[in-house]
């Protein structure tokens, strides 16, 4: 077939199950379409052990011992450690390093059967809203190469958008699924905190970064996500001790009476009219598809940025701490004793928003600042969250903006760092508040460009999210839709 790469994780799935293409086959595609590193979108890519999986995969096929997606390929962000390739985090400071182990969204994927293509290019530490903060170089939209596919996820985003891959993982810390999927033009979903295993991924902020598949639908996420999801107590002492499900099971029910809620806040002068043009149109489908808008207030929308930006920072500046050139990583050539070793190695490895991030977060927890600025960070995270199930008193899931306008240029915001961050005030809430998120593609803004739809369910709702994603996306067609120059 001459299309493989145009195809869907699902139809990629039944057509491996049904023996009408090979799994080498498969994956001899896209390799092939990852020659040359388009976007700048991979940082590790090894043919031999790509192939090598999809022979394993295609004698599972032959001899009945097949996985649910067996034979599918997915990429890796590479936050995630991986035996087979190497795991930087975007980061000088741990060039050329390889894990020992796969983190459990590797080891479950690969257990279902999907076979890995590499690692993807993200935000140094998955800090950023654009994936220019890479020690390799910025990842490139397909839609529009001038222009940023969005963070920290952006290799991810551009893979799928570009159909480099069918499906890719992705973490979400502050929206870093939802942000750089709504860029691209793709669908994306982060989880209720604790609903995929953070074991073996490079951590950030340890109570939000949170797992979650990248992919072109509500269906292919949701094949992906219900082998991702599941209790892994042992390793992750914030997974929660809850059974994997089954998310596709709920793809086709009925969205009649669902009461879809519109934060006011949401929809207010900083949003781009393109952006909320495109939203608009897309809450008008739901009307006709049966739902019903209902109005709401999260009220501390606002201060979602100023107690992220102190609560994410704190924990990197301690999660950040074990790359000193002792262990693992890189180590500074000249020093002169070991305190200079860390001042060396760190200066040398980590780039400018992390150093920006570790400061700013050593700050916030130092004696005489904690209870003025962490402290009160917290309450008000519960605040935000108690916000929510007010809300969803009245709704059953929550729609808006995935972020108040479409891609920026490359570039754009370099000397203006506040402007990635306030990029992030559509997304944040959700993530302090531990609730399930995604983003669909809902349209298209300024320049051509797509604009994404967040949809928001209250804890373990995941289900619920699918099944109203995947109606409007049986009702458009903006999530088949790819790039002109992807051929």
């Amino acid at each position: 077939m001459s299309d493989l790469h145009l195809l869907s994780v699902k139809a990629l799935a039944t057509l491996l199950k049904t023996k009408e293409i090979s799994a080498v086959e498969v994956a001899t595609r896209f390799l092939a379409r990852t020659g040359g590193n388009p976007h700048n979108a991979f940082l590790d890519i090894d043919s031999e052990v790509t192939l090598d999986q999809a022979r394993a995969s295609d004698a599972k096929l032959a001899n009945g011992t097949a996985g649910p997606l067996e034979g599918v390929p997915v990429a890796h962000k590479d936050v995630f450690v991986t035996r087979d390739f190497t795991t930087t985090a975007g980061s000088k400071i741990l060039q050329g390093y390889r894990s020992p182990f796969d983190a459990t969204v590797v080891q479950r994927l690969a257990q279902a059967g999907m076979v890995s293509l590499g690692k993807l290019n993200c935000d140094e530490f998955a800090m950023g809203s654009a994936n220019e903060n890479s020690a390799y170089g910025a990842v490139t939209n397909p839609w529009d190469t001038a222009r940023v596919p969005g963070g920290s996820s952006g290799g991810s985003a551009a893979a799928v958008a570009a159909r480099l891959a069918p499906a890719a993982t992705g973490t979400d810390t502050g929206g870093s699924i939802r942000q750089p999927a709504s860029f691209c033009g793709i669908t994306g979903i982060k989880p209720t905190y604790g609903r995929a295993s953070r074991y073996g991924m490079v951590a950030f902020a340890s109570s939000l970064d949170q797992a979650g598949p990248m992919a072109r639908s509500a269906e292919d996420c949701a094949l992906m996500l219900s082998a991702m999801c599941g209790p892994d107590i042992d390793r992750d002492s914030t997974s929660l001790d809850m059974p994997a499900e089954d998310f596709s099971a709920a793809l086709n029910h009925s969205i009649e009476g669902l009461r879809i809620g519109v934060p006011k806040e949401f929809f207010g002068e900083g949003l781009h009219a393109d952006v909320r043009a495109a939203l608009d149109a897309a809450l008008r489908e739901y009307e006709k598809l049966g739902a019903k808008l209902v109005p709401i207030s999260l009220p501390r929308t606002e201060l979602s940025i100023p107690v992220y930006y102190i609560i994410a920072p704190a924990e990197a500046s301690s999660n950040l701490s074990r790359f000193d050139g002792v262990k693992f990583g890189h180590r500074a050539k000249d020093y002169a004793d070991l305190v200079d070793m860390y001042k060396k190695t760190r200066a040398e490895g980590f780039g400018n928003e992390v150093k920006r991030r570790i400061m700013t977060g050593a700050y916030v927890l130092s004696h005489g600042y904690y209870d003025a600025y962490y402290l009160q960070a917290q309450k008000i995270r519960r605040m935000i969250a108690d916000d929510f199930q007010n809300a969803f008193k009245a709704c059953d899931v929550i729609a808006g903006p995935v972020a108040p306008s479409v891609a920026w240029k490359l570039g754009e915001n370099a000397n203006d760092p506040v402007a990635d961050y306030l990029a992030d005030i559509f997304t944040l809430p959700a993530s302090l508040a531990g609730l399930p998120g995604m983003s669909l593609p809902a349209g298209f803004g300024a320049h051509g460009m797509p604009v994404g739809m967040q949809l928001i369910g209250n804890y373990f709702k995941e289900a619920q999210l699918f099944g109203a994603a995947h109606a409007l996306q049986q009702a458009t067609d903006f999530h088949l839709l790819r790039p002109e120059g992807v051929k």
